[in-house]
């Protein structure tokens, strides 16, 4: 009986959750996907009890794949690549993260490549050819990949610095206004009241109180974007200057990454949460980026991050070899 083709993992690693899809490598090169699987979120490696969570995320996403393509529990890994938020290429968290990795999922370090979730998102995206990508989700950033192979990132730098064009800077921005109105400075909205029911919140007070509770930033900010986003196409102007800011700042990423990699009339792919699921924000890019980009153009990601991945691991066991990332 012939030996079963190589099986390999590729692995988007998030906040909220984990997804994990595994496949064999075929020995035409081509994959040939088995399932999905998804597993608890991650956080910064140097956040209290990054290093537990970070593990815990891969062999939980790991489980839920094995298990849904009717895998052993046991069933040896031969690759993987790992797409991880916080992950920046070249520091010491990449090469913490890489043995971490390595030794959660029981591989040799030089059969595994760990990265940026924009980096294997940018893979899946463009499928090795040129173009930008901007993700809108909790957080936000832009990376692009010229003719050449040369890349070039924007934005991403931590929710406490450079979050604009995020659903955290959304949610955050009209909690803001809200406190705002509260105190006699704004004229009331209907923008307050929805965000305050969502919170548990009937006084400024209590609002200040919420925002600094363990856990609420960033999520908590990010899951009252949506309550923006739909009292912005409500016709509330307040929320309307909220998504038109986040917009120009996400239009404004691509065009920085357009200009330093020469790219004219770029290809750009739009993903993450906050662009799939805000209406206004997803309108209000489209105009900006035609404003500050002329001639870009937007089409859908050939594949997905998990589908970067997999091309990393693939690419991975056939050389053979490290090399960066």
């Amino acid at each position: 009986m012939a030996a079963a083709a190589p099986l390999i993992a590729g692995f988007d690693a998030g906040q909220t959750h984990t997804s994990c899809r595994l496949a064999r490598l075929a020995a035409d090169g081509q994959l040939q996907p088995l399932a999905d699987g998804e597993g608890s979120g991650v956080s910064h490696l140097d956040a209290p009890g990054g290093s537990q969570r970070f593990e815990g995320a891969l062999r939980s996403s790991l489980a839920a794949a094995r298990a849904a393509a009717g895998l052993a529990t046991d069933q040896p890994l031969a690759a993987a690549a790992i797409g991880a938020s916080g992950i920046e290429v070249g520091s010491s968290v990449q090469s913490r993260g890489h043995q971490l990795a390595a030794a959660a999922l029981g591989l040799s370090p030089a059969a595994l490549v760990l990265t940026g979730d924009e980096r294997t998102a940018l893979e899946g995206a463009f499928a090795a050819g040129p173009g930008v990508l901007v993700i809108s989700g909790t957080g936000c950033i832009a990376l692009g990949r010229a003719d050449d192979g040369q890349q070039h990132r924007c934005g991403g730098w931590g929710w406490l610095l450079d979050g604009a064009g995020s659903a955290l800077d959304i949610g955050r921005d009209g909690l803001a206004l809200s406190v705002q109105m509260a105190d006699g400075r704004l004229a009331d909205t209907p923008l307050r009241a929805a965000l305050w029911q969502a919170i548990g919140a009937d006084s400024p007070q209590q609002v200040k109180a919420a925002v600094v509770t363990e856990g609420f930033a960033p999520a908590g900010f990010a899951r009252l974007a949506p309550l923006v986003d739909q009292q912005a196409l409500a016709g509330d102007a307040d929320a309307q200057a909220v998504i038109a800011r986040s917009a120009q700042a996400l239009a404004a990423m691509v065009a920085a990454v357009a200009q330093a990699l020469q790219l004219e009339a770029p290809a750009v792919c739009g993903v993450g949460g906050a662009l799939q699921h805000l209406a206004g924000l997803r309108l209000g890019f489209s105009t900006a980026l035609q404003q500050r980009c002329p001639g870009a153009r937007l089409c859908a990601p050939a594949g997905d991050a998990l589908a970067g991945a997999l091309a990393l691991a693939a690419e991975r066991l056939q050389r053979g070899e490290l090399r960066p990332r």
